[in-house]
């Protein structure tokens, strides 16, 4: 299956994008892994005829608005995001008329619907960085609460309004104060994700995205690790650092993440299923607050 998968990958042209969060099986046959930044900037940087999204919809759906003359699929249509349904457009414009001199900046971890109603995107790896270059004393952020409180607490000049009050991850609200003190008493440093909790990025030794977590490995250090995101990025970084040791949470996995398989994958290039379809409204503007998040940079 696998000479299969990089024989139809050469014969159409084809790229494959796998997050941080996909299957082991799957990342071995991406040509780009990452976290959703480095995804979105990846896209606009190949040359491929079909671009195929490994992860959820959103992120395939980011990679359609930024390439919309080429071919996007997803090889499972139903992987979708819990968290980028909480917020609506409907919400987003109820926000704007109660905060009207606020600027909206959404997560990319949403649908094309509502980015395309806000000012500027952002990614866990880039929130702070984006909203700090606003003008605006006011923030109307979406639709992470806990990454919302972590912006307030790195930028307290700034109002951050999370819409919605109670958007959540359900993977990282899965990890409490509990594992961190199972974490401190075992040894090692505790690393979380900026959609953990509040109560545990105040305990945490850093809060770093996805690839901040692949940055970070890098810089050095022989301590073991407590990773606090989807059990795979632990996986993940046990292949780019083979000496180093990692845990993770067993129970911390994304149902969603894990839909595809290499069979899926292998279909998917067979078949150019399933497509990503958007209105050229939809995705011109979306594309202008996604392309003005790419200019702050990581």
């Amino acid at each position: 299956m696998e000479k299969e998968i990089r024989a139809l990958k050469a014969r159409k042209n084809a790229v494959v994008m796998a997050h941080n969060y996909q299957p082991m099986e799957v990342q071995a046959l991406a040509d780009v892994v990452g976290d959703s930044l480095e995804l979105a900037v990846k896209t606009e940087e190949t040359g491929a005829d079909l671009i195929v999204v490994c992860g959820v919809r959103f992120m395939a759906e980011t990679a359609k608005i930024l390439n919309p003359e080429r071919k996007v699929i997803v090889p499972v249509e139903d992987a979708g995001c819990p968290l980028a349904d909480f917020l609506t457009p409907d919400l987003i414009r109820e926000a704007r008329q109660r905060y009207p001199d606020a600027a909206v900046v959404v997560y990319v971890n949403s649908t094309a619907e509502s980015k395309a109603l806000a000012d500027i995107t952002c990614t866990s790896a880039n929130a702070v960085q984006v909203v700090a270059s606003l003008p605006n004393d006011t923030i109307l952020f979406g639709p992470d609460a806990n990454l919302a409180a972590y912006v307030q607490r790195e930028l307290p000049e700034k109002t951050i309004v999370p819409m919605p009050p109670g958007g959540h991850c359900y993977v990282h609200t899965g990890f409490t104060l509990a594992d961190v003190e199972a974490a401190r008493k075992r040894g090692g440093r505790v690393i979380c994700h900026p959609e953990c909790p509040p109560e545990v990025q105040e305990r945490a030794d850093l809060i770093a995205s996805t690839g901040g977590m692949v940055r970070g490995a890098a810089a050095g250090g022989d301590e073991p690790w407590w990773v606090f995101t989807e059990r795979e990025m632990a996986s993940r970084l046990r292949v780019l650092y083979p000496g180093r040791v990692f845990y993770e949470k067993p129970e911390a996995v994304c149902a969603d993440m894990k839909k595809i398989s290499l069979a899926d994958l292998r279909r998917a290039l067979e078949r150019e299923k399933h497509e990503i379809v958007l209105s050229r409204e939809v995705m011109d503007r979306a594309r202008r607050a996604i392309e003005r998040m790419i200019a702050v940079g990581a």
